[in-house]
């Protein structure tokens, strides 16, 4: 093990996207995570990508492979226990699990667990010192009870009851959905981070605790510009289109082959647009000479950079303002890959899949340490591909059937 998480075990009970997302972040900085699906496994191990042996997995995971690059790209670096936690001697496997656990974290509807038997308090009292960490859609009883609590949530709920979806999209638009799921991958990441900051105060105080993250709660921080407009003036954001609210230029430009991003909203960055493009003028234009002229005027400014961008390729766009100014372009997931910050940065994980497959490829970790470096160790589990290792692990075994 490596990583600055390598002294942690977590018992993660979470499926679909948000829970996982958040305990793969913990297991990319080298946690012991340590994956508990029922019988059936996690219902994403079948959403695609599907490789071509998907089809070739039998029940006992020996040939082929379970999973889709969906559940891959948030459970690699884990292992797999089965444990049907609507039999007692599983549920008594789990208790006994957690007694040797930094943290045991899950993301089902509210009351789930506790009436399975292995909500907080049963978990609690076999370790006091646990750290029991849940997503959901609007946040846990235990810390503020919400006339949704019972209510089921996705993603594309937390981002419209959130806020997100409200400010993206085409301007005048009804709202849009981000085109990643931030409505989990949000949430998720939150999730990592209360369980470090649960398992610190744990170890200084000797007692652990319960924490939530709420969808919708989480959406409601994500989406602050929202939060703070209305609550200063009482401002109704609408979609945000392809420019920044208060800021120009501060948004997305057409180029002759896509798209780029240019961002210049300071007197040097727009001053140095303005040479780049032929256009010296109108640095001190009254039109223009500052961002709130510029967004007073954002017409005829967006029509001179679009006139400009529109005539070039991204590449003689980033060759003329690269470096000067705040830009980018609008890459295709084929020009992510080829880029060459991803590869000086590792950001693309590579790896072989079991049984007759490809390498195949998922994003690697954002989180880089200079002296415990954490990364891809371990491919994704097959279905309970550890199970008896794992029992083994913490001193236990699965009684024999009568």
């Amino acid at each position: 093990m490596s990583g600055p998480l390598a002294d942690l075990t977590i018992i993660d009970c979470t499926m679909a996207l948000a829970g996982p997302y958040g305990t793969a972040l913990l297991a990319d900085l080298g946690a012991n995570v340590i994956k508990v699906e029922p019988p059936g496994g996690d219902g994403s191990r079948s959403l695609p990508p599907l490789p071509p042996d998907y089809a070739n997995a039998g029940p006992d995971n020996t040939a082929g492979v379970d999973y889709g690059g969906y559940f891959a790209s948030i459970n690699r670096n884990k292992r797999s226990i089965v444990l049907d936690l609507k039999q007692a001697a599983d549920r008594e496997l789990l208790l006994s699990m957690s007694e040797r656990a930094d943290a045991m974290v899950e993301n089902m509807r509210v009351g789930v667990m506790d009436r399975l038997g292995v909500g907080y308090e049963a978990v609690a009292a076999r370790n006091p010192r646990i750290v029991y960490g849940a997503i959901r859609g609007f946040g846990d009883p235990r810390t503020g009870v919400s006339p949704y609590a019972e209510w089921p949530a996705y993603d594309i709920v937390a981002q419209s009851m959130g806020g997100h979806a409200h400010i993206t999209g085409p301007a005048g638009g009804g709202g849009y959905p981000g085109g990643v799921s931030a409505g989990d991958i949000y949430p998720g990441t939150l999730l990592a981070l209360g369980v470090v900051a649960a398992i610190h105060n744990a170890r200084t105080t000797g007692t652990g605790q319960f924490f939530d993250v709420g969808m919708m709660d989480a959406m409601i921080a994500f989406s602050e510009t929202v939060i703070v407009n209305y609550g200063y003036n009482g401002t109704e954001l609408g979609a945000r289109g392809q420019h920044h609210p208060s800021l120009m230029p501060f948004g997305i430009f057409p180029a002759k082959d896509g798209s780029v991003a240019i961002a210049a909203p300071g007197p040097g960055h727009w001053a140095a647009l303005c040479e780049a493009m032929g256009t010296p003028q109108l640095i001190d234009d009254p039109r223009s000479r500052n961002t709130h002229l510029r967004k007073r005027n954002q017409a005829f400014v967006e029509g001179v950079i679009t006139g400009w961008t529109s005539a070039r390729t991204k590449q003689e766009i980033m060759q003329a303002i690269g470096g000067k100014v705040p830009c980018g372009p609008v890459n295709t997931a084929s020009e992510i890959f080829a880029d060459p910050h991803v590869a000086a940065r590792n950001m693309i994980t590579r790896f072989q899949l079991p049984g007759d497959n490809p390498e195949v490829a998922i994003a690697g970790t954002p989180l880089k340490f200079a002296t415990t470096p954490g990364g891809f160790r371990r491919p994704p589990p097959r279905l309970g591909e550890h199970s008896e290792e794992i029992l083994a692990e913490f001193g236990l075994s699965r009684c024999p059937d009568p």
